[in-house]
């Protein structure tokens, strides 16, 4: 399989389309070489518009996704960054092109290690990569100039990892319940002054320990 042609064919057919037009975000997709993040029986769909499994029930974004995503963030080169859940390494990857500086967080040490042998391989200087629980931030590094979410929030994006947003801030994330759930963009513009707009509708696993809604009992 010829894997240039395929993220080539990537960009020009699934990201561009879905209104991903910022050259910097088009031009770190085109670099990034995505089949060395995809495990070894999916990297003939490595390039493909899918969600692709991962070890401990995770998924890759589609790529489209992390286009639309990666351009609502509007990074410029010197942002500092924070991912919430780094999986195998790709939108991290992609980040370390977009921003100054990165922090990327995976609760699963299995994943941790993955991620961590796939970005040394691209010589990642700007990026730490910790093991953790960053479903309400990480308040260590804080604060950032944006935040990256992988996962889904059921009930809404916490009010804890909003404030560790600088101001101005900008956060991408995920919210409610299959099968209507939305892609967010939350802005931050003073202490208590946010707006929230719905960028696209998805379906994107929740991240572990994300507040549940409270089953029902008869």
């Amino acid at each position: 399989m010829n894997f240039l042609q395929a993220r080539s064919n990537m960009v020009a057919q699934q990201v561009r389309p879905w209104h991903v037009i910022n050259d910097n975000v088009l031009t770190a997709m085109l670099q990034i070489p995505r089949e060395n993040f995809v495990p070894l029986a999916f990297h003939h769909v490595a390039y493909s518009d899918t969600d692709i499994p991962l070890s401990e029930g995770h998924t890759m974004l589609p790529p489209k996704v992390v286009g639309r995503a990666l351009q609502a963030l509007e990074l410029t080169g010197v942002e500092k960054v924070l991912e919430v859940g780094t999986g195998t390494g790709y939108v991290t990857a992609c980040l370390t092109k977009l921003a100054g500086s990165v922090v990327s967080i995976e609760i699963q040490p299995t994943l941790l290690a993955q991620a961590q042998m796939n970005l040394d391989a691209l010589n990642c200087r700007n990026l730490t990569l910790l093991q953790g629980d960053a479903v309400f931030g990480w308040e260590d590094e804080a604060p950032f100039d944006a935040i990256f979410v992988t996962g889904s929030y059921p009930l809404g994006v916490p009010e804890q990892i909003c404030a560790q947003l600088k101001t101005p801030g900008r956060l991408f994330a995920f919210t409610g319940l299959a099968p209507t759930m939305r892609a967010v963009l939350i802005e931050r513009f003073g202490k208590n002054d946010y707006t929230t707009n719905t960028l696209f509708e998805t379906v994107v696993p929740a991240l572990i320990h994300a507040p549940q809604p409270k089953a029902f009992q008869f």
